[in-house]
C-alpha cells in the first residue's frame, strides 16, 4: 500500500511536493539536473496511489519555472492520473501560472489535454512560497 503521505520540502531549483489522500500538490520550480532521481519516488507513490485509490483527487500544480527534463516527468505524472478511475468525474487538476507568463499558460494547455477531466487554469499576481502556503493551508 502507497504512503499516508509523500513530502518533499522545496528547494532553490526544486518544487515543494506533498501527496496525500485526496490530494497532490507540486508547486515552486523545477530546474533540476537529474529529474528521473527527484521525481522517481514520486511516479512510484502515485502508481501505487492510482491502483488502489478509489474516491476524489485534487491536484493544485503550479510553476515558477521549469526545465525541459522536469516537463517531461509533469507529462509522466499526469498520464500516470490518467490511469485513475473514473477519471471524468474524480479527477481536478489546478495549474496555476503568474500572470503574463505565456510559456505557463501553454504548458497548462498541453497538460488540460493529455487529460479528460475538469482542468482549471488559474492565473495568479504572483508564483512565490507565501501562495503556496496559503493554497497548502486550504487543504489542511
Amino acid at each position: 500500500m502507497y504512503p499516508e503521505k509523500y513530502n518533499i520540502d522545496a528547494t532553490r531549483r526544486s518544487p515543494w511536493i506533498v501527496f496525500e489522500r485526496g490530494c497532490l500538490f507540486i508547486m515552486g520550480r523545477s530546474i533540476i539536473e537529474n529529474p528521473s532521481e527527484f521525481y522517481g519516488p514520486a511516479l512510484n507513490w502515485l502508481t501505487s496511489f492510482t491502483r488502489e485509490w478509489t474516491g476524489k483527487v485534487k491536484i493544485e500544480l503550479g510553476f515558477e519555472y521549469i526545465n525541459t527534463g522536469s516537463t517531461k516527468w509533469l507529462y509522466i505524472l499526469i498520464r500516470e492520473l490518467s490511469e485513475l478511475r473514473d477519471i471524468q468525474e474524480n479527477l481536478e487538476i489546478s495549474w496555476y501560472y503568474e500572470k503574463g507568463d505565456e510559456d505557463m499558460h501553454d504548458l497548462g494547455s498541453i497538460l488540460k489535454s493529455l487529460v479528460e477531466c475538469q482542468f482549471n487554469m488559474v492565473e495568479v499576481d504572483n508564483m512565490n512560497g507565501r501562495f503556496y502556503r496559503n493554497l497548502m493551508s486550504q487543504h489542511n
